[in-house]
């Protein structure tokens, strides 16, 4: 069988196009942004993804919630939703481990997000499914003993496709949800993936709340698959996910530099509590990876914002920390 019999029906638009320059663009910037400062906003997007991927399924735990239950603390809320925590935060820790071609790991992802919550896990369901919205019925999926054919086919093409990751993933995501593979957490899994295919592309996505801009965007997200299934072709829904991860990567970017600059002005007072004549040239020498004008505009944004005063004349006074 060759890729082009298996592959899915998708087409690719003006706007995807404009789309993936664009996310290959952030994806550059925010990988060199990648600071020691930056790279502690990644446990704040894990606990992000989390919570943004089960709230799609119901889940009520707020961030920080969940961050409780990282940190091992007694949390009031419902039994299975705090499963639910759990198993997630343990897929996520797996994750790096796994194939994303290899359809034996998707079974055992799911073992692992499905654990104590369903009877059959890492499993392909042996049952018909659909798949319910505000109206009633939106979805048959196809019969229970096509989807193992049908899995394998998906992964045959995945692997050998030459469609750009960010579009592959995509489709996979979009192909894996009208396949509905498993009795349940068919959802959580579609997206997981989709981030498995793009960390495999590039370790940025690892760590990338996608699933929180999803959550926030929920009527889209289920619109755009209704949509491509209406149609036939997944394009709809390839669309809306790389607007989802281009607003996504801008976020995380502003965050990022947000972040950076904090940290960069937090710095600065330290020095400047140390050596409150310290001038802009010292200064910028002691931090490196700084000019002495890009020390003189945090002086500003300190002053203006009240932690920093300066006393005496440009040459010979002080600056004074308001700690």
């Amino acid at each position: 069988m060759s890729i082009s019999d298996c592959a899915p029906p998708y087409s690719v638009s003006e706007k995807v196009v404009d789309l993936l320059a664009r996310i290959c663009e952030m994806v550059g910037r925010v990988s060199v942004q990648q600071t020691p400062q930056a790279l502690r906003l990644r446990r704040v997007n894990r606990i992000r993804t989390i919570q943004g991927s089960l709230a799609i399924e119901g889940n009520t735990l707020t961030e920080q919630q969940i961050t409780a239950v990282m940190e091992g603390k007694p949390v009031i809320a419902p039994p299975q939703e705090i499963q639910e925590v759990r198993n997630a935060i343990k897929v996520y820790e797996k994750m790096p481990t796994w194939n994303p071609f290899d359809s034996n790991h998707l079974l055992e992802a799911h073992s692992l997000l499905m654990g104590g919550l369903i009877d059959r896990i890492g499993a392909y369901r042996q049952t018909g499914a659909g798949v319910m919205g505000k109206e009633g019925l939106v979805h048959v999926a196809p019969p229970a003993d096509r989807v193992p054919f049908q899995m394998k086919e998906l992964f045959q093409w995945l692997e050998k496709t030459d469609a750009h990751p960010l579009i592959s993933s995509s489709v996979f995501h979009y192909e894996f949800e009208f396949i509905h593979p498993f009795e349940d957490g068919n959802g959580r899994m579609g997206r997981l993936w989709q981030t498995m295919v793009l960390s495999k592309w590039n370790p940025v996505f690892a760590d990338l709340p996608v699933e929180s801009l999803v959550h926030a965007h929920q009527s889209g997200y289920y619109e755009a698959l209704n949509l491509s299934t209406a149609q036939a072709n997944c394009a709809p829904f390839i669309e809306f996910m790389l607007a989802v991860i281009s607003e996504t990567l801008l976020t995380t970017q502003e965050t990022t530099q947000e972040t950076t600059q904090e940290n960069r002005a937090e710095q600065i007072l330290e020095v400047l509590r140390q050596n409150p004549k310290a001038t802009r040239q010292v200064i910028a020498e002691v931090l490196g990876g700084i000019s002495a004008d890009g020390v003189k505009y945090h002086l500003k944004k300190l002053q203006d914002a009240g932690r920093l005063t300066r006393v005496g004349s440009t040459k010979a006074g002080r600056w004074v920390v308001q700690d």
